[in-house]
Order: structure tokens, then C-alpha cells, then sequence
């Protein structure tokens, strides 16, 4: 990967809305490293990643089949900020290992978005060029998160209490994109911000 890369922080509260904007960047062209999915990636069955999780929390995180029950290690994690930090160290170093990985095998004129939930919450903003927010009111994600995910109002409301405040994620935005309406809403949007993005990408390898 070649410094003219734009490098462009993705990020918004769980139910903002941010994983749409990142596959609306992925179909316009942009190179999406999504921390969650490599979250995911890294403690597989026969990972060593979950062994250590395993090593950590007990073998009654596991499914039946060996494979991580992600619902009972969040509800172990969400309601103890102690636990949520010790998951992240065992992850996270997992995660940046594999994100270095896709970053280097990016093309040299590529604009690569980089989907990370936590940005704010592990001060990350200066690792890019430009950081983008979805942002969306904090009743209207506890509603999404209710009405999409299943999830009980408790469970939602502590999912949003363990991430940073609405507040300080747009404090570290250069550009928002508000995501409080219908998904049809959204892909003029991204079309804006793809546009602004493409010209700073012409500005920065120029």
C-alpha cells in the first residue's frame, strides 16, 4: 500500500446505521476493512483466538457445535466494563494483526474505509486521513436494535451505556452522516460522501 491511500475511520454507535453505510462505500468502490467481521474471523473453532477466549471466560461460552455463543459472552461482557476489557485484550491485538494484513494488500489509488465500531472509545482518530460518523438519535438505535436484532430494551439500552456518548463520537468527526430516517434516505448520502471523498483522495495524491 502507497502513502497516497486515503484512509478514512468509519465508525457509529451499535443501530446507527453504520454497517449500511459501509456496504453503500463498498458497492461505490471503496476497499472496506471491517473490524467486526475480522472480530469475528479471529475466534473461529480452531482459532487460537478462542481458545483464549475459552481460556478466559469458560467452556459455557461455547455452542454445542465448539463454535463461540456471541449472545451469552455479550451479556456477560456488555453488563462488566472488567470483562468487556478483558475480551478487547485478547481480540483486538488479533484484530490489528489481520487488519495490517488487508491494508498492505490494498491497490496504491485506493480510498480504504476502515469499519471500526470502537474508534472513539480506543482514541483511534489519528491512525486516518478523515473520520466519518453515522450518527442517529439514541431512542431511534435502541429501537433499531429492539425491532431488527430481537434484542430486549435492558439489553439495548446497555449495549449503547458500554460504548462511548453520542456527544463525544461527533466531537471526533470531520464529516456525519445522519442516519435518524428510512434506509432510502441514506444512498444520496453516501453518494455525497463518496464524492467528497474521491476529491480528497485526487487532492492527496496530486
Amino acid at each position: 500500500m502507497l502513502p497516497n491511500v486515503l484512509k478514512v475511520g468509519l465508525t457509529g454507535g451499535i443501530g446507527s446505521g453504520k454497517s449500511e453505510v459501509s456496504r453503500r462505500l463498498s458497492a461505490r468502490g471503496a476497499v472496506v476493512i471491517d473490524a467486526d467481521k475480522i472480530a469475528r474471523e479471529v475466534v473461529e473453532p480452531g482459532t487460537p483466538g478462542l481458545s483464549a477466549v475459552v481460556a478466559e471466560f469458560g467452556p459455557e461460552i461455547l455452542r454445542e457445535d465448539g463454535s463461540l455463543n456471541r449472545e451469552k459472552l455479550g451479556s456477560i461482557v456488555f453488563a462488566d466494563q472488567s470483562r468487556l476489557k478483558a475480551l478487547n485484550a485478547i481480540v483486538h491485538p488479533l484484530v490489528g494483526t489481520r487488519a495490517a494484513e488487508l491494508q498492505q494488500a490494498a491497490p496504491a489509488d485506493a480510498i480504504v474505509v476502515y469499519d471500526v465500531p470502537l474508534l472513539v472509545e480506543n482514541n483511534l482518530a489519528s491512525m486516518y486521513d478523515l473520520v466519518v460518523v453515522v450518527d442517529a438519535a439514541d431512542e431511534t438505535r435502541v429501537e433499531r436494535l429492539m425491532k431488527h436484532r430481537n434484542m430486549p430494551e435492558p439489553d439495548a439500552r446497555a449495549r449503547l451505556a458500554a460504548q462511548a456518548p453520542r456527544e463525544t463520537r461527533l466531537a471526533a468527526a470531520d464529516l456525519v452522516i445522519d442516519n435518524e430516517g428510512p434506509l432510502e434516505d441514506l444512498d444520496p448520502k453516501v453518494d455525497t460522501l463518496w464524492t467528497t471523498l474521491v476529491t480528497r483522495r485526487s487532492a492527496t495524491s496530486s
